[in-house]
C-alpha cells in the first residue's frame, strides 16, 4: 500500500516554515484527536498520519531526506521486526510530542488514552524515551542496484531481563509516586492581585514518571536497562544512495523502566566498484580498445551490475565516442525506472613497438584513410561531452 504525501496529508506546501507545518498538524490533531472522537477508526488513522507527518517533516534532517528521496529516505518498509521511522508509531510516541505542541497539556473532557491521562487540568505522565543509535553499512553497487539484507550486530542499552525493565527487584512492582499520586505532576494554587493562579509543574519526587522504586533491581541498579548485544536486520531497498540515512524505529536503545526505545539510524557508505563509476543513477565506465579493433570494429564484454553485457562496436569507431545501454544503471530510489551505463571508449596507443610493427605503422601513415579528416560527420570532441553529460 502507497503511503500519502506527507505534505498533502498535513494541507501545506513543500515550501512551508516550520511554523506553518506546526500550524497546520496542531489543527488536525485537534479535529481527529480520539477523545473527540471516540470508537471511530477513520478519525484515529488520520490521526496517526498526521501525527507520522509532522514527525518527519519537523525535524530538518529527517524532512532534507524525505525531500530528496521520498519514504524510502526516512524508510517506510518494515524492516528486522522494527518499522522504519514513520511506520511504526504507537499512540505514545505521537503523545510525548504534545507538551511541544499544545504546551504540556492537552485533552478534551478529562478522557484518557494509550495509558496516560490526557485530562484537561491533569496532565499526564513523562515517557522516557531511549536514546538513537548509529551504524555504517558498506554496500556493493551491486547490492544497492538489487537491494540487500543485512544483519548487523550492535551493542545496546535493552531492557533488563532481571526485572523486566521496570527496574524494581523480583518480585515486587514500582509504588504510585505518594506526591503526586501517579500523575507524573504537581499542581499549585496561589492568589494573585489578578485572582486565583494555577501552575503545573513535573513531580520532584519522581520526576514525571508517576511511580518510585523502593526496592531496587540489584541487576540494573534500578534502571531498567543493561547493556547488551544484540543483532539486527536491516533490509535496504534498491536505488539506495551513498551518505543517505535510513531510520528503524524502536531498535535504539531501550529507554529505563519501560519508555519507548530509541531509533537506529543507518548511514549507507559506498564501497569503490572496480570498474564503474556511479553519476546519480547512471553508471560511468571506460573502455579501452586497440586500435585495429576500433578500426576494423570487434565485439566486446562490458561490465555491469548485473553480470557482463556483449557490445557490438562498429568499424571506425572513434576514441571519446560515448555508448549508452538503457537501463543497465540504478534503479531509482523512489521507483522512478533506472539510469543507463555510459561507455566512453578509449583508444590504447601501445608505447613500444616492434621494427615490424613500425613498417607496418610507416606503410600506412600515408594513406589517405589514416589522415584526420577535419570535414567528416563525426561529433566533435566537444559535441560528444555534451551528450555524454546531458
Amino acid at each position: 500500500m502507497n503511503k500519502r504525501d506527507y505534505y498533502d496529508i498535513l494541507g501545506v506546501s513543500r515550501d512551508a516554515s516550520a511554523a506553518e507545518i506546526k500550524k497546520a498538524y496542531r489543527k488536525m490533531a485537534i479535529k481527529y484527536h480520539p477523545d473527540k472522537n471516540p470508537d471511530n477508526k477513520e478519525a484515529e488513522e488520520m490521526f496517526k498520519e498526521a501525527a507520522e507527518a509532522y514527525e518527519v517533516l519537523s525535524n530538518p534532517e529527517k524532512r532534507s531526506r524525505y525531500d530528496q528521496f521520498g519514504h524510502a529516505g526516512v524508510g517506510s518498509s518494515a524492516a528486522g521486526g522494527g518499522g522504519f521511522s514513520g511506520g511504526g508509531m504507537s499512540m505514545d510516541d505521537i503523545f510525548s510530542h504534545f507538551g511541544d505542541i499544545f504546551g504540556g497539556h492537552f485533552g478534551f473532557g478529562g478522557g484518557s488514552f494509550g495509558g496516560g491521562s490526557f485530562g484537561g487540568g491533569s496532565g499526564r505522565r513523562r515517557v522516557n524515551k531511549g536514546s538513537n543509535l548509529r551504524v555504517r553499512v558498506k554496500l556493493t553497487l551491486e547490492e544497492m542496484a538489487h537491494g540487500v539484507e543485512k544483519k548487523i550486530k550492535i551493542k545496546k542499552y535493552v531492557p533488563c531481563h532481571a526485572c523486566n525493565g521496570t527496574g524494581a527487584e523480583k518480585g515486587t512492582q514500582p509504588a504510585t509516586c505518594p506526591t503526586c499520586h501517579g500523575s507524573g505532576h504537581v499542581t499549585r494554587v496561589t492568589n494573585t492581585f489578578l485572582g486565583q493562579m494555577q501552575t503545573s509543574s513535573t513531580c520532584p519526587q519522581c520526576g514525571g514518571e508517576g511511580q518510585i522504586i523502593t526496592r531496587k533491581c540489584t541487576v540494573c541498579q534500578g534502571h531498567g536497562i543493561v547493556k547488551s548485544e544484540e543483532v539486527v536486520t536491516i533490509n535496504i531497498p534498491a536505488g539506495v544512495n551513498d551518505g543517505m540515512q535510513l531510520s528503524m524505529s524502536g531498535k535504539g536503545n531501550a529507554a529505563a523502566r519501560g519508555g519507548i526505545p530509541g531509533d537506529l539510524i543507518i548511514l549507507i557508505v559506498e564501497e569503490p566498484h572496480p570498474e564503474l563509476k556511479r553519476d546519480g543513477n547512471n553508471l560511468l565506465y571506460d573502455l579501452y580498445i586497440s586500435f585495429p579493433d576500433a578500426a576494423l570494429g570487434t565485439s566486446i564484454d562490458v561490465p555491469t551490475v548485473d553480470g557482463k553485457a556483449r557490445i557490438k562496436l562498429p568499424a571506425g569507431t572513434q576514441g571519446g565516442k560515448v555508448l549508452r545501454l538503457k537501463g543497465k544503471g540504478l534503479p531509482d530510489v523512489n521507483g522512478y525506472g533506472k539510469g543507463d551505463l555510459l561507455i566512453n571508449v578509449n583508444i590504447w596507443t601501445p608505447r613500444s613497438l616492434s621494427h615490424e610493427e613500425k613498417k607496418i605503422l610507416e606503410n600506412l601513415k600515408n594513406s589517405p584513410n589514416f589522415k584526420p579528416n577535419p570535414t567528416s560527420k563525426d561529433k566533435s570532441y566537444f559535441a560528444r561531452m555534451r551528450e555524454f553529460f546531458s
